[in-house]
């Protein structure tokens, strides 16, 4: 594993060691590459999701986007968000 040396703000640095204790992170370490690995699932997340709208906007198939189209989107979501979470 690599290291990578970083400086904080006495404030940061407090905060990292309360989060150390309050959650579930063995070491401020921990929490750092946690949030750095969320950030970077983010990232490509919003990479997949621009991806994916730039196809549907260059397939020229033009879907009906209805008030019932939004009712079946957001039970799919919500489907999907409790399978992730489970």
């Amino acid at each position: 594993m690599a290291t990578l040396n970083i400086s904080l703000p006495d404030s940061l640095k407090t905060f990292a060691q309360d989060q150390t204790k309050t959650a579930d992170y063995s070491n401020p370490s921990d929490y750092v590459r946690s949030l750095i690995r969320e950030d970077k699932e983010k990232k490509e997340t919003q990479q997949r999701v621009e991806s994916l709208l730039l196809e549907g906007l260059e397939s020229g198939k033009p879907i009906p986007v209805t008030p019932e189209y939004w009712k079946e989107k957001k039970a799919r979501l919500q489907k999907e968000l409790q399978k992730n979470n489970s």
